[in-house]
């Protein structure tokens, strides 16, 4: 069984920065893919980032690239998403993710993924 619990949200104002946290409680990572989605109010679950547990392979979505970095700490067994120049558009509910089985071409896809996270808020004031 796979225990994601996520951490770092808040409310920051437009332009500034935060970093989400995901504590993941299993064993064997190496085959793993890791990722972060949101959900805005109103809105679908989406895709933000998602990193190769192995090969450190990185992925985003248009909307963050430049502005978000996903990493991981294989000792600690965390990962983060630092996001910067942060606007009001990325007020959502961010989730950590775990695939198991996984393409990169599926990366994006939030039906790759078999665990989830409670996800932590993070608000962007104008």
């Amino acid at each position: 069984q796979v225990q994601l619990v996520e951490s770092g949200g808040g409310l920051v104002q437009a332009g500034g920065s935060l970093r989400l946290s995901c504590a993941a409680s299993v064993r064997t990572y190496n085959n793993y893919a890791m990722g972060w989605f949101r959900q805005a109010p109103g809105k679908e679950r989406a895709f933000v980032a998602a990193l190769t547990w192995s090969a450190g392979t990185t992925y985003y979505a248009d909307s963050v690239k430049g502005r978000f970095t996903i990493s991981r700490d294989n000792a600690k067994n965390m990962l983060y998403l630092q996001m910067k120049s942060l606007n009001p558009e990325d007020t959502a509910v961010y989730y950590c993710a775990v695939a198991t089985y996984w393409m990169s071409t599926s990366l994006h896809l939030i039906s790759t993924y078999a665990y989830w996270g409670q996800g932590t808020q993070v608000t962007v004031s104008s």
